[in-house]
């Protein structure tokens, strides 16, 4: 195996660590007799859990070493995949090396590994080639990169040559993307040892717009900006505010999953992180996506100053703020920043400005944002359909003043009207009708 990965080029910067390169520095030394049967063994064992867990993860089936080879061509950032992703494949002499690669891969999709397992006395590397997984629900895996990684391998397998591999492996990467923003919807932050880095939020919620009933105006002032933004068109950041559980952040949600075969993707960044917006822009603008950086339930109060960073990077201080990049945000608060008296009375503070002055500057971050969409809390009535509707498609067969009598008693003691409510009193509803019929 060692002198297959050798071969590659583009694709052999790969970690130490991986498993792909620690199997190939077991078989070098299986071949050099640089260590014993047992201890080698062992060090096969380890590399198969490992595999293991990767399929785990990913609810990979069938033959998981052709999954594994798969997930590391669809998530090796390089300048081919990503001039791909942009694109597509165009002729170039860089061709002529992808080709050579792929080659190499194919020798590894069809690599023999029984002379191994003979010397090892060992049979797991047949066991993963023909593997059946446990089903597993859908919550416990990330099933858009499983899908994926799984049509494509399948693909692979039946390929006649590399330049085949290579339009198999070059469509997917214009279609899907590369790496983690071609796979993932979604993303949040966190500080690593090289600065910012994007980990996947699994298995977000799969709601659509349609899901949230009512709103009808809110939800095509968010369609509209949002489809100008994906199709390359002028669009603006966009804050969402009113009263909580009216659906601001189910309207974002629902939009990312609406337009991530678009290329949109969400990276949802909190108050605390904000010092970091820089960083994350700087990470993402020449990427072959549309994102909405996400953040929810925004508000400051008079102490807090993270709203400069905030107003730094919409505002695009000397660099523009790049085309492919809006904010979302959601708050409960129609100017994100609590005023108190103290910020109206007209004295000067210790640095000379005046606290109108300072008020003004809290208040004109609103301003930044080019659409706001109020979500108020619903009337009885509108209430009551939303209920009523989302009892249809729950499939409850309550006659509709059944429901509306019910619902009315559940908000009395249950936070009052809004969506949210009206979704917990569904759920409850849903959930007592399952526990009669199990008892039965």
């Amino acid at each position: 195996m060692n002198h297959i990965v050798s071969k590659l080029l583009i694709y052999g910067d790969m970690p130490s660590e991986s498993i792909l390169m620690n199997l190939s520095s077991i078989f070098e030394d299986l071949e050099g007799e640089k260590d014993s049967v047992d201890s080698l063994r062992i060090r096969v064992y380890t590399q198969i859990k490992r595999i293991l867990e990767v399929a785990t993860d990913y609810a990979f089936d069938k033959n998981l070493w052709h999954n594994y080879l798969t997930f590391l061509l669809i998530t090796n950032e390089n300048p081919f995949s990503i001039t791909c992703e942009k694109v597509g494949a165009s002729d170039g002499s860089v061709n002529y090396f992808a080709k050579n690669d792929f080659k190499a891969f194919m020798e590894l999709f069809n690599y023999d590994f029984s002379q191994i397992e003979e010397i090892l006395n060992v049979d797991c590397f047949s066991r993963i080639s023909d593997y059946k997984s446990i089903e597993k629900k859908e919550l416990m895996y990330n099933q858009n990169v499983s899908e994926k990684v799984r049509k494509l391998s399948e693909k692979l397998e039946q390929c006649d040559g590399e330049d085949e591999f290579f339009d198999c492996v070059t469509t997917f990467y214009k279609d899907f993307g590369v790496g983690m923003f071609g796979l993932n919807k979604a993303f949040r932050i966190a500080e690593g040892q090289d600065g910012v880095r994007f980990i996947p939020i699994n298995n977000m919620d799969k709601v659509v717009l349609s899901d949230l009933i009512g709103y009808e105006i809110q939800k095509k002032k968010l369609v509209d900006n949002t489809e100008a933004f994906v199709e390359g068109r002028k669009a603006n950041n966009v804050l969402l505010f009113g009263d909580s559980g009216t659906g601001k952040s189910t309207s974002i949600k629902a939009i990312v999953n609406e337009y991530y075969d678009r290329g949109l993707r969400m990276i949802e960044i909190y108050k605390h992180q904000f010092k970091d917006l820089s960083e994350v822009i700087a990470k993402i603008k020449n990427r072959n996506y549309r994102f909405i950086i996400y953040m929810d339930d925004l508000s400051f109060e008079e102490f807090e100053i993270e709203y400069k960073f905030l107003k730094a990077v919409i505002e695009g201080g000397v660099e523009t703020k790049p085309d492919n990049i809006l904010i979302y945000a959601t708050s409960n608060r129609r100017h994100l920043i609590k005023e108190t008296w103290n910020d109206r009375s007209d004295v000067k503070v210790e640095n000379g400005m005046h606290k109108s002055d300072t008020i003004e500057e809290k208040l004109s971050l609103v301003n930044r944002f080019g659409v706001t969409i109020n979500y108020s809390k619903p009337s009885q009535k509108e209430y009551f359909n939303i209920v009523i509707e989302l009892a249809r498609k729950a499939g409850v067969t309550m006659s509709d003043d059944e429901l509306k009598a019910e619902a009315n008693k559940w908000e009395l003691s249950h936070g009052g009207i809004s969506g949210r409510t009206a979704s917990q009193f569904i759920n409850y509803i849903v959930g007592s009708v399952e526990a009669t019929q199990e008892s039965k």
